[in-house]
């Protein structure tokens, strides 16, 4: 693919996810751009609030991208604000797809961000795409509200939707869990308050998701659903084990009932088959190795 052809543009750039997507696929070829919703003061970022249409078509109209990856919205499942989550991560999400619509961009491949909160509880060992979602939290329903609303731009656009799995790494804000943890043991508190103890989910490394989405971008899946995720779960008090251990001493763990979600899903593991069909086989980074580069940096 020649280099004029690989015009991505991320919005939400200057997320967690952004950030590490924008360096991985600048060192893969790609000419990146990308929004962030206030000081797009760079050459390659653009100022855009996804709730506005006029914001969203303007930017189409200046980059005119081959490829989006749509990582803008409200990523955090503890957010306070309701309206706000269906505001950005629903409608926002049609105001970007309309704006790609509107622009006549030459887009080779759209990826859309949902969240793996869609299933809910499934009561079962493994989540699949073939499942029926029934998320149990707005954030989760906000993202399936956009999965639904997409659906109907399948005619038009050539659309990926991805259901990632948890991830983490260097830059993640502290309100999301294992920053929370590995910012404790960095300052050598002696306790840390949580929430459930007894989860268990995907903690995987965001260089192993950077690379999955840009396997995903050149892939010729088109007008379906997969996983993002490695199929390798791990409990929340295992984490902690691993970092007494990186950190050479012990915290103290206490339950704080205010940090108890009600509905909690206790387990989220995702299935790799339909992702190992549609892309060659990515390893997963062990979480030690993960959660030391997070303690060091």
């Amino acid at each position: 693919m020649a280099l004029a052809s690989k015009k991505v543009l991320i919005t939400g750039i200057d997320s967690f996810t952004g950030y590490h997507l924008k360096t991985h696929l600048k060192k893969q070829g790609y000419n990146v751009y990308g929004t962030v919703f206030s000081n797009g003061d760079e050459a390659e970022t653009f100022t855009c609030n996804i709730t506005n249409k006029e914001n969203c078509l303007h930017v189409m109209r200046q980059i005119q991208p081959n490829f989006l990856i749509h990582l803008a919205g409200i990523s955090y499942v503890g957010h306070d604000d309701v309206e706000a989550l269906y505001k950005v991560n629903t409608l926002g999400t049609q105001n970007v797809l309309d704006a790609l619509c509107t622009s006549e961009s030459n887009v080779q491949k759209v990826i859309l961000a949902s969240s793996a909160t869609v299933y809910g509880d499934q009561g079962c060992e493994e989540l699949e795409e073939s499942m029926c979602p029934k998320p149990a939290n707005h954030y989760g329903i906000s993202k399936l509200a956009m999965e639904h609303m997409a659906r109907g731009y399948f005619a038009k656009l050539p659309i990926t939707i991805v259901r990632p799995f948890n991830y983490t790494g260097i830059g993640q804000p502290e309100h999301f869990l294992v920053p929370k943890i590995v910012s404790h043991f960095k300052r050598r508190e002696q306790t840390i308050e949580l929430g459930n103890l007894h989860v268990a989910r995907e903690f995987n490394d965001v260089a192993f998701t950077c690379k999955v989405y840009e396997k995903l971008l050149e892939s010729t899946m088109d007008s379906d659903i997969v996983n993002l995720c490695s199929g390798k779960a791990i409990s929340l008090m295992e984490i902690i084990s691993l970092m007494n251990a990186i950190a050479g001493y012990e915290i103290e763990v206490k339950v704080n009932p205010s940090f108890v979600r009600d509905n909690e899903i206790k387990r989220l593991v995702g299935s790799t088959q339909k992702l190992e069909k549609t892309i060659d086989h990515i390893c997963p980074i062990e979480l030690e190795e993960t959660l030391r580069k997070m303690y060091e940096a």
